[in-house]
């Protein structure tokens, strides 16, 4: 018997009911972001910063706390706050710039992503408030006095959460139907004494209507007290709060001091504020608010309610609690058939906030870059040099969707690589929002006439890590397991368009034609000893060990999905025999044309100029890369193929040379399974030496992107007089590379690491129990791969979960977060993890790829 979210899911593929219609489709942060700049340098943070947001029409999209729209986002719903003591309204989330941060852009709020089924069929959310004045100039200037050696200073840090002087703000919503909505927001007073707060529930239309393309103009409009007529839909509150109606027009007079609307965007922030007569007495506008000002007792809280519904019908406020109630009732039903009972309380609590924060991490993302090239008719036009800088060549890419994001504030639009990894924990809850993302991407407004897929919206020409291929394979056995049968058609689709991305990257990447590639950062931002991404020092080219290996996964990706589809369609046998060769050719030259060195035991990056070739001793993730291309193959799928079968035999008998070097593929291995790796078994057991030696990747909470031997030993590379170095930094980046915001030169990843997993299964497919290695590296204790991969597997999980003393690694020497019964299991899912004490680092709201450790928590268990 299905449960009810999961009949939701069925009416919404089938759309008979559109459930999603509804979501948590609001950025975090629309302000700084490419779309809005129109500079004539690109400075995207200076053209569109935090003060002037509120008061300045975003043309592409909005941004709210604790926000919902409509997937098209023409009407938009969040909530501000005023403590009394603050500046300006709490509107919207703040953060440091690329610039003021000491380590890049990075958020300065504690918000947190609680709760929500696939449909949004109930949400919670949870936004922390200090009661004194928020500390947005502190914030600022002791970034900037730490410098890049220093470490992030956070909100928790300046002291407005002692004493417990907050309020907690709960936020949730529940669907009566697909477009009637229930709200309740619960501030909770936590300090000792009685506090004022403003709450301000805002409902408002997206602005279409000034940019000279669409002049219609919606209305919000009071009826009585108690109501707002947004066009078809209503909102209804209880109470009696005050009315706040202003437009959701830019306020030309502060901004450029030439005069402008009556009620502009920030009219309820200057009427609050300031006391300015900006909000429009005859209650009409495109943006209002119902102001709450409520007086909370010491530890006590305060509800408001609301309701949010289209059509006709009356609806009744005093229903709201039973429909939250059913609507939680329903999502705990759900994800007791997603989560496995065998968890701790604990780890379900980690592995449903997990997914919370994968499903509220959606976002409607919108970006026409022919229009924003060219400019809008009804305002100044653009630059002209814009019309040859960013993303000038990619004129085609049209962006209306909703798309899921790598961190709603820090990385408010999708980055190619990492949605990959987003749609394997998705699939473990809604298989059809994880292939429609796929698909989306490779779709002609999205990908390159050229093939290329869009890698993220500061330089859609860079390039990602050709992963696509592998989470669709992914997506599809997840899928096929959960429901019992696999959707082919998708298989299918996704197949037919990997084919034009997999010939851009063979024409384009291949400098010399001999199966050895390029690619530039590939993901890995500061890696590197310089930017992979720009010309190197001096010229030349690099060989890279991460992008020839990424593309011998992507043929064995490509020739797993062809061996599904020719179970159907003998067609694709063909096709399985093309992606096969092309590997072995691959494998040949990681293993024999310089990238594997014998001596060290491990794979390198190799600098070709001047008709030199310079091995790049770095002992990183670049090396460890080439595991990734592994595939065991039962022999009876092989020989359910004759003509690949006939062609495999053909071509390892007649062609010794280019299986040179290559782990044997007619061995058969564990369960009568065929290998085909570029790391053949003996070099495995190299690698595994160092992969798995504490001294250098193996930390206490996962596999470290960069050796440890280099905290000692850094690398270091003189050219044309200047010297590059790489040093082993297991937190925060002392370099500037590609922002300072990202560190691979030494912390835990969690895509990489889960791909490690997946690598070190696959060989034990193979290699069987009787291959076993010492783990750690020294120790005496031998294991087998199956093991290893387990053992790697609960580190990466336990940087989340408590530890025998009570403690999370992820929350660091942060004792509020540690013991707070407050705090203590409220989960931020940052970007990357300190490779010595595993405290989150980074954005720390990417439930993107680190939601994977619901995967991990999923198959492997604690």
């Amino acid at each position: 018997m299905i449960t009810r979210e999961e009949q939701r899911l069925l009416q919404s593929r089938d759309r008979s009911a559109h459930w999603k219609r509804w979501g948590p489709y609001l950025s975090e942060r629309a302000w700084g972001t490419v779309r809005e700049d129109y500079s004539p340098g690109g400075t995207a943070w200076d053209y569109v910063p935090h003060d002037h947001a509120r008061s300045r029409a975003y043309r592409w999209n909005e941004d709210g706390i604790a926000g919902i729209s409509d997937r098209h986002q023409k009407l938009c719903f969040a909530l501000a706050l005023w403590n009394r003591r603050d500046p300006i309204l709490k509107e919207r989330i703040f953060g440091l710039t690329g610039q003021e941060g000491n380590h890049g852009e990075d958020v300065k709020e504690l918000y947190y992503y609680l709760d929500s089924t696939p449909t949004h069929s109930y949400m919670k959310y949870l936004y922390k408030y200090p009661q004194a004045e928020f500390p947005y100039l502190q914030l600022v200037e002791e970034n900037r006095r730490r410098g890049r050696a220093g470490r992030e200073y956070e909100l928790i840090d300046t002291g407005v959460f002692d004493q417990d002087r907050y309020f907690d703000v709960f936020v949730e919503y529940a669907k009566a139907d697909v477009d009637d909505l229930c709200i309740r927001i619960e501030v909770a007073n936590r300090g000792p004494e009685a506090a004022v707060i403003d709450v301000l529930p805002t409902l408002w239309f997206r602005n279409t209507w000034s940019w000279g393309r669409d002049q219609r103009r919606p209305l919000l409009r009071a009826r009585g007290q108690s109501s707002v007529d947004a066009g078809d839909y209503h909102l209804i509150w209880e109470g009696s709060p005050e009315l706040l109606f202003c437009d959701n027009d830019t306020n030309s007079e502060r901004l450029f001091g030439v005069a402008g609307p009556r009620y502009p965007k920030d009219g309820i922030n200057d009427y609050l504020i300031h006391g300015a007569q900006t909000v429009n007495p005859d209650r009409v506008g495109t943006k209002c608010a119902a102001r709450y000002e409520l007086t909370i007792p010491a530890r006590a809280n305060a509800v408001v309610r609301l309701r949010l519904w289209r059509g006709s019908r009356t609806q009744q406020i005093d229903a709201e609690d039973s429909i939250l109630a059913a609507c939680k009732a329903e999502a705990d039903e759900f994800y007791a058939s997603v989560i496995p009972a065998s968890l701790s309380a604990d780890a379900r609590n980690v592995m449903r906030q997990a997914l919370a924060g994968m499903l509220w991490s959606k976002q409607f993302y919108h970006y026409v870059v022919r229009d924003w090239l060219q400019g809008d008719p009804a305002q100044p036009p653009p630059p002209e040099d814009r019309k040859k800088g960013r993303n000038s060549d990619w004129g085609h890419l049209y962006n209306s969707d909703v798309l899921s994001m790598p961190d709603k504030w820090e990385y408010p639009w999708f980055a190619a690589w990492d949605l990959a990894f987003h749609c394997i924990p998705l699939a473990l809850v809604d298989s059809d929002f994880a292939k429609d993302q796929l698909l989306l991407l490779l779709r002609e407004w999205y990908m390159h006439p050229n093939g290329q897929i869009p890698a993220y919206e500061w330089a859609f020409g860079d390039v990602n890590p050709p992963v696509f291929a592998w989470a669709a394979w992914r997506v599809y056995k997840i899928e096929k397991k959960r429901q019992g049968s696999g959707d082919l058609k998708f298989l299918k689709r996704v197949f037919h368009k990997l084919m034009l991305n997999f010939t851009w990257w063979v024409n384009r990447k291949d400098a010399e034609g001999r199966n050895v590639f390029q690619g530039g950062f590939l993901g890995l931002d500061n890696i590197g000893v310089f930017d992979r991404s720009a010309p190197l020092p001096g010229g030349g080219h690099l060989e890279q060990s991460d992008g020839t290996s990424w593309m011998a996964m992507y043929c064995l990706n490509m020739l797993s999905i062809a061996l599904e589809l020719a179970r159907e369609e003998e067609e694709y046998e063909d096709v399985a025999s093309k992606f096969w060769e092309h590997f072995v050719h691959i494998a040949r030259a990681m293993n024999t044309m310089g990238l594997w060195d014998e001596q060290d035991g491990f794979f390198y990056d190799v600098l070709h100029r001047d008709h030199e070739g310079i091995t790049l001793r770095i002992r990183s993730m670049v090396g460890l890369i080439p595991l990734f291309a592994v595939e065991p193959i039962p022999a009876d799928l092989i020989e359910k193929f004759p003509s690949f079968a006939r062609r495999l035999e053909w071509f390892i008998d007649h062609r010794p040379d280019l299986t040179e070097g290559v782990a044997c593929m007619r061995t058969l291995g564990a369960m009568q399974r065929r290998l085909f790796s570029v790391v053949p078994p003996d070099k495995l057991r190299r690698i595994l030496q160092r992969l798995l030696d504490e001294s250098e990747f193996l930390s206490p909470h996962g596999i470290r992107a960069l050796s440890r031997v280099h905290r000692d030993q850094p690398y270091r590379l003189r050219v044309d007089g200047a010297e590059y170095g790489v040093r082993y930094e297991p937190a925060e980046s002392s370099s500037g590379l590609f922002g300072g915001n990202s560190n691979w030169r030494g912390p835990v990843w969690f895509p990489v690491n889960f791909l490690l997993i997946e690598a070190l299964q696959k060989f034990h497919h193979y290699l069987g129990e009787e291959f076993t290695v010492e783990f750690p590296t020294g120790s005496g204790r031998q294991m087998t791969l199956a093991q290893v991969a387990a053992e790697i597997s609960r580190r990466l999980s336990a940087i989340f979960l408590l530890d025998q003393d009570g403690r999370r690694p992820a929350f660091g020497k942060a004792e509020k977060l540690q013991r707070d019964p407050h705090f203590r299991d409220y989960l931020l899912f940052h970007e990357y993890f300190n490779g010595d004490d595993g405290s989150g680092v980074g954005a720390n709201h990417q439930t993107g790829w680190t939601g994977l450790v619901a995967k991990l928590l999923q198959q492997s268990g604690e």
